[in-house]
């Protein structure tokens, strides 16, 4: 493995040094394609075009990253930005020297690239949304066929810059990103052969929530009884991290489970609320357009909303109730509060 971590090293200092200009669109990348983007932007607009869509691609985020997470704490992978100053690889020999950035020190594990996972299982959901809903109109063959070619190209190159920029960031090696992207490829697939979670009931989405966080909490502790600490990382990231505020506990494994688990359980909550019934007449183009941009408006709000990582089981609470919140808004709140504000304007004009 060390020859295999020295070329991704070699790699990233490659990127580094010949295509330094691009560093902004690098960190671009990288921050855009955190699910917390999913989340946040991508779910509150799609929901509202396609209510399908909006739930499968929450369900391809979460799982696949809650799969991400089980995979890194079996994997055991380095990440470049620590493992460069550990290794014996080098010898005597002057190690090589790679910048850090603000989103270089994760403190979890690096196989596989959780940016690189997410962001390969969401924009297979959209792009397959968009050719399912092209199918539907049934266009020329030649047509049909030139979206496919051109949303395949957007893919590979999204794909690519995501990769790209995690390497170039010094987060991950080479082969976490394409491992990442052939693992979110499987779960968006697994996913679209899956139909249960269109219909799927409270009561189906809490034993989910609380099946996947007891078995992440529970293999943790299992392996800790046994000697082996699955939060290993985080006394690296701390170490070698050149900037000790770079080092966020929002990027703890446990932070990114609950950001997980409250952004499912906020779903099914959103989609069993009662006040789901009261949004049901309305679906004309109008009423949807004013759904997104006042749930992308709230969802930024929140975004800003931000406490203190001092008390670590609050921080998690918060943050598990933060992200429930987030998807509360485009399902029930936003939807419910503009079927008032329509109704009430239709009682006005009655009188």
């Amino acid at each position: 493995m060390d020859l295999l971590h020295s070329w991704g090293v070699s790699l990233a200092v490659h990127l580094q040094t010949d295509y330094k200009s691009y560093e902004s669109w690098f960190q671009f990348a990288s921050t855009v394609a955190d699910l917390h983007t999913a989340y946040f932007v991508l779910f509150p607009v799609w929901f509202h075009l396609s209510s399908k869509v909006g739930i499968k691609l929450i369900w391809v985020a979460v799982i696949g990253d809650w799969f991400n997470l089980v995979l890194k704490w079996v994997l055991f992978g380095e990440r470049p930005y620590w493992w460069v100053h550990d290794t014996k690889f080098y010898g005597a020999d002057a190690r090589p020297s790679l910048d850090q950035f603000p989103i270089t020190c994760e403190t979890g594990p690096g196989s596989p690239s959780g940016h690189a996972m997410g962001a390969a299982g969401v924009w297979c959901v959209m792009i397959t949304a968009v050719l399912s809903m092209a199918a539907k109109k049934k266009p020329p063959f030649l047509l049909y066929s030139i979206l496919q070619v051109s949303l395949l190209v957007l893919f590979v190159l999204v794909e690519l810059i995501v990769c790209m920029s995690r390497v170039y960031m010094a987060a991950h090696f080479p082969h976490q990103v394409i491992s990442g992207v052939i693992s979110g490829l499987i779960v968006a697939e697994v996913f679209s052969r899956v139909q249960w979670i269109y219909s799927a009931s409270m009561k189906k989405y809490f034993g989910v929530t609380l099946f996947l966080t007891s078995f992440a909490v529970g293999f943790y502790v299992l392996l800790k009884a046994v000697g082996v600490d699955l939060l290993w990382t985080l006394e690296k990231a701390q170490t070698h991290c050149v900037n000790p505020a770079w080092v966020h506990m929002d990027s703890t494994p446990f932070a990114s489970l609950l950001r997980n688990m409250g952004t499912l359980f906020g779903l099914g909550l959103g989609l069993h609320s009662p006040l789901r019934a009261e949004t049901k007449k309305n679906s004309g183009a109008t009423y949807r357009a004013g759904c997104i941009i006042a749930s992308l408006l709230l969802c930024w709000l929140l975004d800003n909303f931000t406490f203190s990582s001092k008390n670590q089981e609050l921080f998690y609470l918060l943050s598990f109730c933060k992200s429930a919140a987030a998807i509360l808004i485009p399902t029930t709140l936003v939807p419910s509060g503009l079927t008032r504000l329509l109704n009430s304007k239709g009682d006005d004009k009655t009188l």
